[in-house]
């Protein structure tokens, strides 16, 4: 984890944890990074029980991973984690964050096969494709207020901004 020392301070900074928080997030890390390489695997974080279920956990993962070299290190671990804290991101943050699990190409806008993909993640085989793509299309269909076929960030904001759990939903305790 580099210079142990100073990261909590650094990353106490720039993230809305305290130093205490952070120690604990170092000791966590810790525990998840199996082969003391510094990083965290996607095989290291699907070896806990709780996430083997969750369906999106490859693109969450995905998301944190803001280097792109296939692993998390200990920033990247702690900043992913800080916009889901109590105190930490505000609502439009996690607005945000729930956006780009969608964006999957990451162009600002969910189309319609992106929209398929994460729902095929989340239901697996217990609906038909046809099925999947009815609900995919009249999906779009509701949240696309301009018309153009794909769903802005603005339009996404609208359709989840109804539901009142989200910011809830969204938020973990260190």
């Amino acid at each position: 984890m580099g210079n142990e020392a100073s990261l909590p301070q650094n990353l106490a900074l720039t993230t809305q944890f305290s130093e205490e928080e952070l120690r604990r997030l170092g000791r966590r890390f810790k525990k998840l990074d199996i082969d003391k390489s510094g990083t965290i695997s996607i095989e290291e974080f699907m070896s806990l029980p709780e996430l083997q279920q969750n369906p999106l956990v490859r693109r969450v993962i995905d998301l944190f991973d803001t280097d792109r070299n296939g692993e998390i290190d200990f920033k990247e671990f702690v900043q992913g984690l800080s916009q889901f804290t109590v105190k930490g991101a505000d609502k439009e943050s996690k607005l945000r964050f729930a956006f780009q699990v969608y964006d999957i190409d990451q162009d600002g806008y969910i189309s319609n096969g992106e929209l398929f993909q994460v729902l095929k993640m989340m239901v697996g085989t217990n609906l038909k494709d046809v099925q999947l793509q009815q609900i995919v299309d009249k999906t779009i269909l509701i949240a696309d207020k301009d018309g153009d076929g794909k769903i802005s960030f603005e339009e996404f904001s609208a359709m989840v901004d109804d539901n009142a759990d989200f910011h809830k939903r969204m938020t973990i305790d260190v």
